[in-house]
Formats: C-alpha cells, sequence, structure tokens
C-alpha cells in the first residue's frame, strides 16, 4: 500500500494517518473542520494537497451517520481504488451506503477497537491500535483486493484483524463498548450536582468507573444513536440486575436475620459474576487473558521511596507487569499494588519482607489499570 486518503482528521484518523506514515505510505488528508484536518498537517499526518491519481486506499474516519454520503461522494469523485471506514456501527453503516448509491464492491467496513476519553488530532498517537483489535466486516459484495487492502491496512497499524458479520459486530460492541460508555455516563451524571465535599473524597475507584464519560458527547450520541435497540437490549439486562442488588442492599436492614443473609448472598453472588466477568477482558497486549496478582505495599510519602521499592523487586529478576498507586489524604504514606505474575508472588512477598516493605491484603484499590485477569494474592 503506497498511497492512503484519510477523510476526517479526528483521533482515529489522525492516529491511522500517523501510523501509516510511520510505515513509509503516502498519506493524504481531507476534512472539512479546517482547524483539525491543519493540526493533523503539522503533527506530520499527511498532506493537504488532492491526490494526483486515485489512492490505493481511502479510509473514512467519520461518524456513522455520515459514511454513506462520504463514501458516496468519494466514489463519484474516483478518490481511491478501495474504501473503508472506521465507524463503531457497522449494520446501519453498510445499510446508509447501499441508500446513498455507493458501491458495495469497493467498500468494506471497518471499526479499529481502539480509543481514549479524549478527542481531536492533538490526541492522536501512531501507537494507538498496537495490539488491538480492528474488526472487518465484508459484505457478500466486497470485491477480494479490496478486503486484502484492508487487511494490509489493518497489518500497517499494528492492530489484529477479526472478520465479523455485522448484525454480530453490533451485538458485540453494544455489550463491550457502547454499554459500558452509557453505564460510565450515568454515574458521573451523579457528580454533577454533587456537594463539593463529597467530591473531594473520591478516590482512584471513582476516576476509573467515569474515565470515558469524559467522551465527546455529540460523537457518542451519534453512536448510540446509529446502534440503539442491541445497546438498550444490553442495559434491559443491567437494570434487571441493578433492580434485584437494590431490593438486597435494603433487604439487608432487615429485621428477620434469614432474609439479610439471603440479601447478602445475592450481593455476593452479583460481585463474584462480575470477577468471573473481569477475567474474560483480554489484555490489551494480547487477545489470550493474562493472569496477575495484584501485591499491595505501604509506602512511605518520600523522596526515592518508588525507586528502592522497584529495585528491591525488579533488581532480582521479578518483572513488574503493571503498578497502581493511591495516595493516602490522611496519613504521610501511599499504597502501591505491584502486579506480578502468579508464581512469582512468593519471592515478591519473601523480597519484600527482607528489605523491610509492609505489604497487605486489606488495603484494596479498586479496579486495576491493566486489561487483565486480576486476583488479590490469598
Amino acid at each position: 500500500m503506497r498511497t492512503v486518503l484519510i477523510v476526517g482528521t479526528g483521533l482515529i484518523g489522525t492516529s491511522t494517518a500517523l501510523a501509516l506514515r510511520r510505515s513509509g505510505a503516502t498519506v493524504y488528508l481531507d476534512d472539512r473542520d479546517t482547524t483539525a484536518v491543519r493540526t493533523a498537517e503539522a503533527l506530520g499526518a499527511g498532506s493537504l494537497e488532492t491526490p494526483p491519481a486515485p489512492v490505493d486506499l481511502a479510509v473514512l474516519a467519520v461518524p456513522p451517520a455520515h459514511v454513506g454520503a462520504v463514501l458516496a461522494d468519494c466514489q463519484r469523485r474516483g478518490a481511491a481504488r478501495a474504501y473503508t471506514d472506521a465507524a463503531s456501527v457497522k449494520a446501519r453503516t453498510h445499510e446508509a451506503v447501499r441508500a446513498a448509491g455507493g458501491d458495495p464492491a469497493t467498500y468494506v467496513g471497518g471499526h479499529p477497537m481502539a480509543g481514549s476519553e479524549r478527542s481531536g488530532p492533538l490526541a492522536a498517537r501512531a501507537d494507538l491500535f498496537e495490539g488491538r483489535p480492528w474488526v472487518l466486516t465484508p459484505s457478500p459484495h466486497t470485491d477480494r483486493a479490496v478486503l486484502n487492502q484492508a487487511l494490509e491496512l489493518v497489518s500497517l497499524c499494528g492492530a489484529v484483524p477479526i472478520l465479523m458479520d455485522t448484525e454480530a459486530h453490533d451485538e458485540a460492541v453494544a455489550l463491550t463498548s457502547h454499554a459500558p460508555h452509557l453505564v460510565s455516563s450515568m454515574m458521573a451524571a451523579r457528580l454533577a450536582e454533587a456537594q463539593g465535599e463529597y467530591i473531594r473524597v473520591s478516590g482512584q475507584g471513582l476516576r476509573d468507573v467515569t474515565r470515558i464519560a469524559g467522551g465527546e458527547p455529540a460523537l457518542w450520541s451519534d453512536i448510540l444513536t446509529a446502534n440503539a435497540d442491541a445497546v438498550a437490549d444490553v442495559l434491559e439486562a443491567y437494570a434487571a440486575d441493578l433492580d434485584r442488588m437494590i431490593r438486597a442492599l435494603r433487604a439487608q436492614r432487615g429485621e428477620e436475620a434469614p432474609t439479610r443473609e439471603k440479601a447478602t448472598a445475592e450481593v455476593r453472588e452479583l460481585l463474584w459474576r462480575g470477577h468471573r466477568g473481569h477475567a474474560r477482558v483480554p489484555d490489551k497486549r494480547s487477545s489470550v487473558p493474562a493472569e496477575f496478582i495484584a501485591v499491595p505495599v505501604a509506602v512511605p510519602d518520600k523522596t526515592g521511596a518508588l525507586a528502592h521499592l522497584f529495585s528491591s523487586v525488579s533488581g532480582a529478576g521479578i518483572n513488574i507487569e503493571d503498578v497502581r498507586i493511591e495516595h493516602s489524604l490522611d496519613r504521610p504514606r501511599g499504597l502501591v499494588e505491584l502486579l506480578v505474575d502468579a508464581a512469582s508472588v512468593p519471592s515478591v512477598r519473601r523480597l519484600l519482607d527482607e528489605n523491610g516493605w509492609t505489604w497487605q491484603e486489606d488495603l484494596p484499590l479498586g479496579p486495576p489499570v491493566v486489561d487483565a485477569a486480576v486476583h488479590r494474592s490469598p
């Protein structure tokens, strides 16, 4: 692939352009937002010049509602020999392509499963897609050469190609992306009018849960509208669990012991289901969930303490897979979780004891930062 046209220079479009430029491709940029496209050009993502001939591939990094019209326009102009998009909804997109009179033979649907709560070209990164799934949804009409161009695009961006049916894709992302965004937004909405003193005592758990709620509302409104039915199905199941938990929590204040015990068992059952579900989330570096153990360590709030902790562990040849840090507001110390391979836990504990560190099991930090199956050490 030598030449590529990127239509839409937001986070995904600009990141795609940067990844392709790094691979040596000639990239042309197009966007009706002149500020965004000039910013992308200044970042080295490509050129604003008009391609002198049809490019090998055009990537339409525009909202789902605009893919059909933009594709039809590009095809009429003969902008490229093959086309794909980056919209996060596929069934409606394929329908829009047909409705706009686009040629399905030169088009294959695409959806890179990567992103950020930040938007725009300034948030773009050339390595955004590395190791991440990139779904392609060819139709029965898609030409094989077009699919091959899309597969090469995925490879050049360092992503992992996954071929899916459009309906299956939309149901999958409703569960793994769209509904979680809404849940995060609904939790964050509770904070909009909350008392300031309540916000002051928020910890990392709240930041983790509400992080993706910082996404661009207008874009997410388009996405949710395009995949409304599938998202509603997921939220109905979520609402059933939520209603059950509300009743169980209220019942824990009941006067009869059997009622309280049953309510407590229901709460624990949901927590364990959540624990099992979290364990199935793939690590972002592979498609297979990796299992690490989180070892919490109390660290004094003084210069060099963290460096000493890391050297105590890594100096013995033990790899620290990830780190989570929580500062204590009322004590001169912080809590650090070292995520290590399960087989390394006994050695880590021994090293911590030998070097005078206090490691504990009763100081949880909440969900870990890595996308992996993480369990507390027994």
